[in-house]
C-alpha cells in the first residue's frame, strides 16, 4: 500500500531531460522537486531527496542562451553515480557525455576499479569523436565543441573522484569533536592558469614552446583554451579536424603531430570516514566567487533542504556584488546577456549515511536517476 502510494507520487516529480534507456527514472521524494525559482525563472533545482547512501541536494543555473551545463545522479544496488559536465562551444559534448558515460560504465556490471572508470571515460570519448566524424561534412564547428567533466562514483564504502578540466569536488570533513568543519578538496583540476598544469603540458610537449600562451592575463593551451584535459575538442586532438573548415579562431597555424589535449582522467580513491559529512561537486561558475571554505560552510550552518540551491545563489550574490549591483537585479537578466556577469553553474551537494554506508545498503527501493533540466 505505501509502495504503491509512494510510486504514484513519483509520478509528480520526474526528472527532467532524457534519462538513460536502460536504467529507470523515478522520482525524488522531498520538498519542492524539479522546480524553478519564482524569482529567477534561470534557476533550476531539487531541494532535497534521498539516494542509495544518503540525502541529496541539487540546483543549476542558467547563463549562456543554451545551458552549457549538464550534471546527474544515478543511484542503486551497485551504489552511486554523479556527474557534473562543464561544456564549452556549445551544448553537444556536454548532453553527449550525460547521455553516455553512466552507460559506459554501468556495461561493468557493478565492477568498479580505476580501469572501469578510465575505460568509461575511452570509451565516451571515442563515441563523441565518432559523432565529430559523421557530422563533419554538415556541422564541422561541432569539431570545437567539449566538455569538462568530473564524476563521483561510491561504491563498497569508497568514493571514486575523476575529473577532466576545472569542475571541483570539495569535501565536507569534520574536526574530531570540535563542532567544526574542514574543507578538503578532493579533485584535480586541469587548467593552464595553473602553473603545475603548464609544467605539465611543457614535459608533455618539450618542442613546442608555445604549448601555453597568456593572453590578456590568461594563460591558455596553444592561445586557446584554458583546460587541458577534456571530451571533445577533437580540433586539439586529431589533425584532420583542423582546417579550414572550422572558425578561424580556432585554427592552429602548424599541423598537429600528437593530440595536445586528453581525455584521460584523474582518479583518486577516498575510503569513506564517519567524519566525512558531505560532498559538493559543482562546476566552475560556482568556484569562480565562493572559496572552497565559505562553500563548506554554507553548507554545514544551514539545513540540508536547499543546500545546493543555496550555493547557487550565493555565488550570484557575490557576482552581483562584483559588478556592484542589487542581486535582486541580477536575477532579472536574461540568458545570454546574463552571462556577462557569470557562468552557468550546476552544483549537487551529497550528504553521506554512514550506516547504510557501512551495511552497503540502498535507500531506495528503486533505482534513482535525475538529471538537470536541458533549458531553462
Amino acid at each position: 500500500m505505501l509502495r504503491g502510494f509512494m510510486n504514484l507520487l513519483s509520478l509528480c516529480w520526474k526528472p527532467f531531460g532524457h534519462p538513460t534507456d536502460n536504467f529507470t527514472s523515478v522520482g525524488v521524494i522531498g520538498t519542492n522537486c524539479g522546480a524553478k525559482d519564482t524569482k529567477d525563472t534561470l534557476l533550476w533545482f531539487y531541494d532535497y531527496g534521498h539516494y542509495a547512501s544518503g540525502d541529496f541536494s541539487m540546483a543549476v543555473v542558467q547563463a549562456n542562451q543554451v545551458l552549457e551545463d549538464q550534471s546527474q545522479i544515478e543511484s542503486g544496488p551497485f551504489g552511486t553515480f554523479l556527474g557534473i559536465y562543464d561544456g564549452h562551444g556549445g551544448p553537444d559534448a556536454a548532453r553527449y557525455v550525460c547521455d553516455n558515460l553512466f552507460r559506459r560504465f554501468q556495461e561493468h556490471q557493478g565492477v568498479v576499479t580505476r580501469e572501469t572508470i578510465l575505460n568509461a571515460f575511452r570509451r565516451t570519448e571515442e563515441g563523441f569523436t565518432a559523432v565529430v566524424s559523421e557530422l563533419w561534412s554538415t556541422r564541422p564547428q561541432i569539431a570545437t565543441v567539449g566538455t569538462c567533466c568530473l564524476v563521483g562514483v561510491i561504491h563498497e564504502q569508497t568514493l571514486y573522484i575523476a575529473s577532466l578540466g576545472d569542475s571541483r569536488a570539495v569535501l565536507g570533513k569534520k574536526v574530531g569533536n570540535t563542532g567544526e568543519i574542514a574543507a578538503i578538496q578532493l579533485s584535480t583540476e586541469h587548467n593552464a592558469n595553473l602553473e603545475e598544469i603548464r609544467q605539465e603540458l611543457s614535459v608533455m610537449h618539450p618542442n613546442d614552446p608555445q604549448i601555453v600562451v597568456q593572453r590578456h592575463g590568461v594563460w591558455r593551451v596553444k592561445g586557446i583554451i584554458q583546460v587541458s584535459r577534456s571530451i571533445g575538442d577533437v580540433y586539439l586532438k586529431h589533425a584532420q579536424y583542423n582546417n579550414e573548415r572550422i572558425n578561424a579562431k580556432f585554427r592552429l597555424p602548424e599541423p598537429i603531430d600528437m593530440p595536445i589535449l586528453t581525455a584521460v582522467p584523474t582518479i583518486i580513491a577516498h575510503p569513506l570516514h564517519q567524519n566525512d559529512s558531505f560532498l559538493i561537486f559543482a562546476s566552475d561558475g560556482l568556484w569562480e566567487h565562493l572559496t572552497n571554505e565559505k562553500a563548506v560552510d554554507i553548507v554545514h550552518n544551514h539545513p540540508r533542504a536547499g543546500s545546493a540551491k543555496r550555493l547557487v545563489k550565493a555565488a550570484l550574490q557575490e557576482a552581483a556584488r562584483k559588478r556592484e549591483m542589487r542581486y535582486s537585479d541580477l536575477r532579472k537578466i536574461d540568458k545570454k546577456v546574463r552571462r556577462h556577469f557569470h557562468d552557468d553553474i550546476s552544483v549537487i551537494v551529497l550528504f553521506f549515511n554512514h550506516d547504510l554506508i557501512s551495511r552497503n545498503n540502498v535507500l531506495l527501493d528503486q533505482p534513482l536517476s535525475v538529471r538537470s533540466a536541458y533549458d531553462h
